[in-house]
């Protein structure tokens, strides 16, 4: 599943690949193999500084070697297209500038650690929706401005080991057989000379994927290359040439990696160990972004009380759905931050509202292995489990288990509940389970695939009630789950996946609202965190809406009304609506904050660290949004008609007002820009600016670029150019020079087939975001 076999005849040592791309799991998908998680990609992106990427990337690759991984499934650098796209979490940003600069960084990060990277999706792979099989329309101008341009940047800047082909389809070919844009684009034109991998199972035609360029189908063993790739050469269909190519590129990687004999390594002298707790928090604060903040509201003055409120102030909710969960060792919540800054007496809780009434993985309260059985009941291995879901995907099973020696998987373990009440319990997965709680067995039977059913929704999707039970808070009780999963034909890897779920009694919504409502009359100021959860944004499927799930906007709102002191923390990946945004004191957006997240919370909320982040993507509703298709037509084609204009680019060219645009972003001190200047030639800019608040602070300097008016092609308004940090203690000026580049000036001329530099009058503007520019410029060009 995540390896390369080795080959010991010619000093070939396995290659191991891991998920990333916020930490490595390794090759097992569980608990017992703890991983760092950082924050999330749209997070490293809010903190605007490819330095930080970097930083996090050497820490990853030091992640990666204890765990014996020669290779990062990581970054993901497609482009928020839509706001609707389920996994944007993953991604960094809509503006292809950002993107490449912060990819270079992590990149350049992971790989001085001596460990690969493989910047994915290779390419337009935008959208969850029909992810497998749709047809991306893309014109060329778009796919060179925008969706290629990170991969670009990042390939020319970083050299990176690898590439991950995607699964769709770019204007007719699938990208595991798109041979124009990996041996043309990618291979001749940009000189990449690492590997190019498939996505898992994205490879589905033997001459088609040689001919396309790709090197490495996964996972394995089955896949269109092994066998079939022999026979194709022994028949004359293949080239045994173009064989001798894709293994020159593997052994290529193997060499860098240290796992070829009688090759030197790319590394020889490892970087100094990294602390992944302080990088995380650091990582963390340097990502919140303060979108509102009326009359100082934040920081807290740390003499009163607070009303901590929401279900994911207790449940912290740290990281995306998919394939780039990891398993930290530890996760601080926003009660255990704030608590721990502030002292027991300070802080108050109350739940609020749910954000689901859908059973959840157990998780809080449930301490839980899972026992492997043969057929005659022996024990084959076990392992702790961190939450109640096995997801055993093509191998990662416990040490001694193989799957073909698999019968039964019994979970069991403790819960100790948090609350009084009849808790609710149940089952996803197939196969015959068993289910029993503090010795009531609530149920045994066959869970079978459904008719036509997508057998990965009945591994992973809604959960199946089982029943309840009535519980004593602190009390705990045995529970247990025994299934029998079964081999299913025809499926291409090994699986095994089910999970014991769980939910905590009903409650009446009004009335936990209106205790949230009373907890706040009695504080200070009400802390609110409103949260997605994994039916909204993960790895599989788009959105259909916006909007928090469950009553917290209610929830915002009564709390609003009852204290004008109203905080409220955003904990999703991705741009949510705020339609009570106007209503409350102050709004931070904590992104996935990643393991440290409720200490880097308090960090922030009590002023020992400033808010530090800038918005890497526009948001807004989605009734205002200019580009909000993701669903293919008839024929599985998805247009991207819109063309160059994604983003703050497409809301600029509508007239449509965001509730906070692209760039966004307020701190603790305030800052004058005092002057612009740029080289005669356009190839630098230098910006003096004033710290003129009462502390020190940093400042994210953004420069638009606006084309020449009389231009012959329809170019965006504006476009982000460069940008850089500056700090200062207050009072104190400083001056930033930074280098404008040569392709901010250039558009794709789709008739050349080549960059044409356009020449006229440009307008460089310096300000603090898309729609607060603060100085301007012109330049000759």
């Amino acid at each position: 599943m995540w390896s390369l076999p080795a080959i010991p005849e010619i000093g070939l040592r396995s290659l191991v690949m891991s998920d990333g791309p916020i930490g490595v799991r390794g090759v097992r998908w569980s608990a017992d193999d703890p991983s760092i998680a950082l924050p999330s990609p749209t997070a490293l992106a809010a903190a605007w500084d490819p330095e930080l990427a970097y930083r996090a990337g050497q820490l990853l690759a030091q992640e990666a070697r204890r765990k014996g991984v020669h290779v990062l499934l990581a970054p993901t650098v497609n482009l928020q297209r839509s706001p609707r796209g389920g996994r944007h979490f993953e991604a960094y940003s809509e503006d292809p500038y950002l993107t490449g600069e912060i990819g270079t960084g992590y990149v350049r990060g992971v790989q001085s650690g001596g460990v690969g990277t493989t910047v994915k999706h290779f390419v337009a792979n935008d959208a969850e929706t029909d992810r497998f099989t749709v047809n991306n329309l893309v014109s060329e101008r778009a796919l060179r401005e925008l969706y290629l341009a990170p991969f670009e940047a990042i390939v020319r800047q970083a050299r990176p080991w690898g590439i991950m082909t995607a699964y769709n389809a770019v204007n007719g070919p699938t990208m595991t057989e798109n041979a124009t844009l990996v041996n043309g684009v990618l291979r001749e034109e940009w000189g990449f000379d690492g590997f190019n991998v498939s996505d898992w199972l994205a490879a589905r035609d033997t001459l088609g994927a040689l001919r396309g360029g790709l090197d490495v189908a996964m996972p394995g063993p089955a896949t269109v290359y092994g066998p079939a790739l022999a026979e194709a050469v022994r028949g004359g269909e293949a080239e045994e040439s173009a064989v001798d190519e894709a293994v020159r590129r593997v052994l290529r990687l193997a060499a860098r990696a240290g796992a070829l004999e009688g090759a030197e390594p790319a590394v020889t002298e490892l970087p100094e160990p990294v602390d992944g707790e302080a990088l995380a928090r650091e990582i963390a604060h340097r990502s919140f972004v303060l979108v509102r903040n009326e009359g100082g509201a934040l920081p807290l003055s740390g003499t009163g009380t607070v009303a901590l409120i929401g279900a994911a102030a207790r449940d912290a909710r740290v990281l995306g759905g998919g394939s780039a969960t990891v398993f930290p060792r530890r996760v601080v919540s926003p009660l255990d931050g704030l608590t721990a800054a502030l002292g027991e007496e300070a802080v108050s809780y109350a739940t609020g509202a749910e954000p689901s009434d859908e059973l959840g993985v157990a998780a809080a309260g449930f301490a839980l292995r899972a026992v492997c059985r043969d057929a005659d009941g022996r024990i084959l291995g076990e392992a702790p489990l961190a939450d109640g879901a096995i997801q055993w995907f093509g191998g990662g099973f416990p040490e001694g288990v193989t799957y073909e020696a698999l019968s039964r998987v019994e979970v069991t373990g403790t819960f100790t509940p948090r609350v009084d009440g009849a808790h609710r319990f149940g089952t996803r997965g197939l196969g015959n389970l068993r289910l029993t709680v503090d010795g009531q067995e609530l149920f045994a039977g066959e869970q079978r695939m459904p008719v036509d059913g997508d057998p990965f929704e009945a591994f992973l999707g809604k959960p199946a009630e089982r029943g309840t039970v009535e519980l004593t808070a602190g009390v705990p009780v045995e529970v247990s789950l025994d299934v029998a999963p079964p081999k299913i034909e025809g499926m291409p890897i090994e699986v095994v996946a089910l999970s014991l779920s769980h939910a905590e009694p009903h409650r009446d919504a009004d009335e936990m609202i209106a205790e949230a409502v009373r907890a706040a009359r009695a504080a200070d100021t009400a802390v609110v965190v409103v949260a997605t959860t994994d039916r909204v944004e993960s790895e599989g499927f788009d959105r259909k809406d916006l909007r928090l799930p469950g009553r917290q906007d209610d929830l915002v709102r009564a709390v609003a009304a009852a204290n004008p002191h109203t905080v409220v923390v955003v904990n999703s990946g991705s741009p949510v609506e705020l339609p009570w945004r106007e209503d409350v004191a102050a709004v931070l957006l904590s992104w996935f904050p990643g393991q440290e997240g409720g200490a880097a919370l308090a960090d922030v909320l009590t002023g020992a660290q400033e808010p530090g982040g800038r918005l890497p993507t526009t948001w807004g509703s989605l009734a205002d949004a200019p580009v909000t298709e993701v669903t293919p037509d008839a024929e599985g084609r998805l247009t991207y008609g819109e063309g160059v204009f994604i983003g703050y680019r497409a809301w600029d060219k509508a007239g449509a007002t965001p509730s906070y645009p692209f760039g966004h972003g307020l701190g603790y001190t305030d800052w004058t820009y005092e002057s612009l200047q740029v080289t005669g030639d356009g190839e630098q800019a230098t910006v003096r600016l004033r710290n003129t608040g009462a502390r020190s602070g940093r400042e994210t300097v953004q420069l638009y670029l606006a084309p020449p008016a009389d231009g012959a092609v329809e170019r965006p308004a504006r476009a982000l150019a460069a940008f850089a940090s500056v700090t200062a203690d207050a009072g104190e000026s400083v001056e930033v020079r930074i280098p404008l580049p040569r392709r901010a000036f250039e558009i794709w001329d789709e008739s050349a087939g080549a960059w044409a530099y356009q020449k006229g009058t440009y307008t460089l503007e310096a300000g603090r975001s898309l729609t607060d520019r603060r100085l301007s410029a012109t330049i000759e060009a």
